[in-house]
């Protein structure tokens, strides 16, 4: 996948995603929870779907850098891999927290999402990802995926 050349109504050119990433954030005020929001890829493919999402997260971080997974996650990917006019590392780990991803610019800002499997339902990925994103919610990763009102914590509960 690569991003897009998009003429904006100014005549302007802007790269963007060539398909819009399965994604929900919370607000950037929020430092609220184990995660920062969620994210539901496509497929199993690390290196095939992080040109659009980094290409969305950008915006919010600036250049991205830095991956950081679980390498239990993911089928083994390359190290390093060139998206738009950047390289980004993409380092694995055996003691990163299953089921997410940190997203990391070059000055030490860190976004860290909740990776909802490419296979989950449609509507259990979707619950998964607005709770996730929720200002209030602090649930564990593994509460988040195992979805419902059981598994859901916020600041006042």
């Amino acid at each position: 996948m690569t991003a897009q050349h998009k003429v904006d109504g100014s005549g302007r050119s802007s790269s963007g995603p060539e398909h819009t990433p399965r994604l929900r954030l919370k607000r950037k005020t929020s430092r609220s929870g184990h995660v920062d929001g969620a994210w539901w890829p496509h497929s199993d493919d690390l290196a095939a779907e992080l040109p659009d999402l980094v290409t969305v997260l950008s915006v919010r971080l600036g250049a991205v850098t830095r991956v950081t997974y679980n390498v239990a996650d993911w089928p083994e990917t390359v190290h390093k891999q060139r998206m738009g006019d950047q390289v980004v590392r993409l380092d694995g780990y055996h003691r990163h927290p299953l089921h997410t991803v940190g997203i990391l610019d070059g000055r030490g800002n860190e976004i860290d999402l909740l990776v909802v499997p490419a296979q989950t339902d449609a509507d259990d990925a979707h619950q998964i990802m607005m709770t996730a994103a929720e200002t209030d919610d602090v649930s564990a990763v593994e509460l988040l995926l195992a979805g419902g009102p059981r598994g859901r914590k916020t600041l006042s509960a």
